[in-house]
């Protein structure tokens, strides 16, 4: 039996994230001992999950573990990833096909970013104030996600205002989320992007962020989640089966 490891990226039209995700995702080859691995992507970018999954078949492979590059299970997980690979299980009936889940709410994650705030900021003041910043769903199960990781980075970082807004799909939306927490803080605004790459969300949120500072106020924007190490670590454990995919709650 031949295994191949087929990476799948949500996809972005930046240029810029485009190729970060794929950086990313060199890394992790790097680390996984496995014969045949392929990079793709769900929209906006290519190589899509069709030409992925078909290269990984031309090199031999007879099992393909398909391991999604997303925090959250959403629409995405449930949907668009399955429906993509069902004409593929179709055409390829002898390939046994395993799809690993989405990260989900993991306390390392809150831990990693706890520590990305601290590498930004220094100390971390009760009276800051912190935005998280997901990308939005009209999934029900995001906003539980996020309430879980809202009270997990509250209770880290010792702060007690922590708010949640999003860039799309659901609100509050980013541009409410920002002004709200803006008016009311007593202190730095630490704006924390639930991302993993850049891209055009991203970018949105660099440009407020901007804008804000030059007109005075103290608003901080950490870098996005793969820039801690223990994202690049969760990818590799899916890739190399070492992880039973149960994700554990996080510890309040």
């Amino acid at each position: 039996m031949t295994r191949a490891i087929l990476y799948v990226g949500h996809g972005t039209r930046s240029k810029k994230g485009a190729e970060e995700a794929k950086e990313f995702l060199g890394r992790v080859i790097a680390r996984v001992d496995a014969p045949i691995q392929e990079v793709c992507f769900l929209e906006l970018t290519e190589p899509f999950i069709p030409e992925g999954f078909e290269r990984c078949v031309e090199k031999g492979a007879t099992e393909i573990t398909v391991v999604p590059i997303f925090l959250l299970t959403a629409g995405h997980i449930k949907e668009d990833i399955p429906e993509a690979l069902e004409p593929l299980r179709e055409k390829y009936p002898e390939v046994n096909v395993k799809i690993a889940p989405a990260f989900g709410v993991q306390e390392r994650i809150v831990n990693a970013i706890s520590e990305l705030v601290r590498a930004a900021v220094g100390k971390v003041d009760a009276a800051d104030s912190v935005l998280l910043v997901g990308r939005g769903s009209s999934d029900p199960a995001i906003h539980e996600a996020f309430s879980e990781i809202r009270t997990g980075i509250a209770e880290r970082l010792g702060v007690s205002r922590v708010d949640v807004c999003y860039l799309a799909a659901t609100t509050p939306l980013f541009a409410e989320g920002i002004e709200e927490i803006s008016v009311d803080a007593a202190d730095r605004v630490l704006v924390v992007p639930y991302l993993l790459f850049a891209g055009l969300l991203l970018s949105e949120v660099e440009r407020e962020v901007r804008k804000r500072k030059r007109v005075g106020q103290d608003v901080l924007l950490i870098e996005p989640l793969s820039r801690h190490e223990v994202i690049q670590d969760i990818v590799v454990e899916r890739a190399l089966g070492k992880e039973d995919w149960r994700v554990a709650a996080i510890n309040h």
